[in-house]
């Protein structure tokens, strides 16, 4: 028997939760986020398979959202609620023998399983979470954790599909740079400065090429992506944070200095406050400034020695703060600590 890995991601999860409460919302346009007001000022966390039509997803205004899908049903955000669902998933996961369950979140996992059929597995372990759950899950099969990442898209909704070294080319050498796993926009733009603004251009550069422009470790990296290469090796060691972050959208702009530090104090104070819950000194500060319309920077400092002082991580806050030009209203305040 051969050794894979699968990748299950539920599919739509938050908004399938949503539903599952509320049946009468399935077929319809439902959007999550915020406090379910589309006037507030916050950001999409899910939207349906419905509402996605109109051009709704992830991380763009509730605002825009509601212009785009006038009709769209728009929701809460209720993490409990999720994070009881997801641990009834796991739940089933975890049942399976002779499966090393690896932990990605809410709403994703890979799987490390040896078997002559993994797509009759990927099949039964669908059935079973819609069995126990009524979610359902699309799952990517792979010979490393990449391959079934990218396995899942080709599946979703609810389907299997399997990339393996064998049909890697065939699926991806024309498909653009940011198709793969670890490559943004940022990235794929200083790619196509390269010419490699696919898959097989970028498999085909000089590594030489591509560490002097991104550098010796990240280019020939990016290269590897492109061929397909990264690890097969899962692990049911329990994921652990590697931050604490806080941060406030604000119904009205913020123009005034004082207001503005005050708000990062306050928000450093509460990141403080998880990192004594955490148990870890924090290494490391980050403020990020959201200014309007939807301009976000971010700075950080790394601090002389861990701490979880609250006193000493908010005066980094605001050290931090100090770096930005604040010559513009500010929509959103963030302040992160990093183990």
């Amino acid at each position: 028997m051969a050794a894979w890995v699968l990748h299950v991601d539920l599919d739509q999860f938050i908004a399938a939760v949503e539903v599952l409460r509320d049946p009468s919302l399935a077929g319809k346009p439902v959007v999550v986020g915020g406090r379910g007001d589309p006037a507030e000022r916050a950001v999409v966390a899910t939207a349906s398979y419905e509402a996605r039509e109109f051009g709704v997803h992830s991380g763009i205004p509730l605002r825009l959202a509601a212009k785009r899908c006038p009709d769209a049903i728009f929701l809460p955000h209720d993490p409990p609620a999720y994070d009881a669902a997801s641990a009834e998933v796991y739940a089933v996961l975890r049942s399976f023998d002779d499966v090393v369950v690896e932990a990605l979140g809410w709403d994703e996992a890979f799987l490390g399983v040896t078997t002559d059929d993994p797509v009759a597995l990927a099949r039964t372990v669908q059935g079973a979470v819609s069995e126990h759950t009524r979610l359902s899950c699309s799952v990517g099969i792979g010979d490393n954790k990449l391959r079934a990442k990218l396995a899942t898209g080709f599946a979703k909704p609810a389907g299997v599909f399997q990339l393996t070294r064998d049909n890697w080319f065939a699926v991806m050498a024309d498909r653009p740079t940011t198709a793969l796993w670890g490559i943004g926009t940022k990235t794929a733009r200083k790619l196509a400065e390269l010419g490699c603004t696919t898959v097989a251009e970028l498999a085909r550069a000089e590594p030489e090429v591509l560490a002097s422009r991104l550098g010796p470790r990240m280019g020939p990296w990016y290269r590897g992506l492109a061929r397909g290469a990264g690890s097969a090796e899962v692990t049911a060691t329990p994921w652990v944070a590697k931050s604490r972050s806080r941060e406030t959208t604000f119904q009205s702009d913020l123009t005034d200095g004082t207001e503005i530090a005050a708000e990062v104090a306050a928000l450093a104070g509460r990141v403080a406050a998880d990192v004594v819950d955490e148990g870890r000194p924090a290494a490391r500060v980050a403020v990020k400034v959201r200014f309007a319309p939807f301009f976000t920077h971010t700075h950080s400092m790394t601090l002389p020695s861990p701490t979880d002082d609250a006193a000493a991580l908010t005066a980094a806050a605001l050290e931090v703060l100090a770096m930005f030009e604040l010559d513009r209203p500010i929509r959103l305040l963030g302040v992160r600590a990093e183990f």
